[in-house]
């Protein structure tokens, strides 16, 4: 799944996207993870990347101190725009993920909710360089993802030669997609930010996890 798929397939699940966070045995999980985000963006100059349709953009938004959030989708940045975010506070632009080194402002921290999961293991070092350098020395990084739980999450599909996993997955149309969903362990996700944090922790719920981090 090259780049240009990827972002034709969120593109055409936009309004099916938000669908995710109804699952009713994740609610409790849910609930616990917007409180930490809330508390650890608090405050803060956000530079959000693959904000996708702005659902954790808006349950963080009150919160911090301003938020510029990007996507590569136009159709889900409709959505995210649809929400009546505080304009003078939220910015939503339209770019990559992968180009955040061309965001120019004076972010103090950076976040991406279940965008790591959808990395290449061998370009996870690459898009952190690149997103690092467009933000301020010693600002806080914060990434939530999915956890695996079989039964409920959607199984893997295949594996390939670097350890990616991909899943099947459907949409309302009935058109069917392969897509990159990657589960890292506790000590991946370390190994991965440890040339870059001053202090790292792991919170894991059942359903997601969610890693925090002070650059160097």
């Amino acid at each position: 799944m090259n780049d240009a798929s990827m972002l034709d397939y969120y593109s055409r699940r936009a309004a099916e996207y938000e669908r995710i966070y109804q699952i009713p045995e994740r609610q409790a999980d849910l609930a616990r993870l917007r409180e930490r985000l809330r508390n650890l963006l608090a405050g803060r100059r956000v530079l959000e990347v693959a904000c996708g349709t702005g659902y954790w953009t808006a349950l963080v938004a009150d919160v911090a101190a301003s938020i510029t959030a990007t996507d590569a989708s136009e159709e889900v940045l409709k959505i995210a725009r649809s929400k009546g975010l505080d304009r003078t506070r939220v910015n939503l632009i339209l770019t990559d993920a992968w180009r955040a080194r061309e965001m120019h402002g004076d972010f103090d921290a950076g976040f991406a909710a279940f965008w790591w999961s959808h990395i290449p293991r061998e370009q996870i070092a690459t898009f952190l360089t690149g997103f690092h350098s467009a933000l301020q020395p010693g600002a806080r990084v914060v990434f939530a993802d999915n956890r695996f739980v079989a039964g409920s999450s959607t199984p893997v599909f295949r594996t390939d030669d670097h350890g990616n996993s991909w899943q099947l997955r459907r949409l309302d149309d009935g058109s069917a997609q392969e897509v990159l969903k990657n589960f890292p362990t506790r000590a991946e996700l370390l190994s991965q930010i440890e040339p870059h944090a001053r202090t790292a922790e792991i919170v894991e719920f059942d359903y997601f996890w969610c890693l925090s981090y002070e650059l160097r």
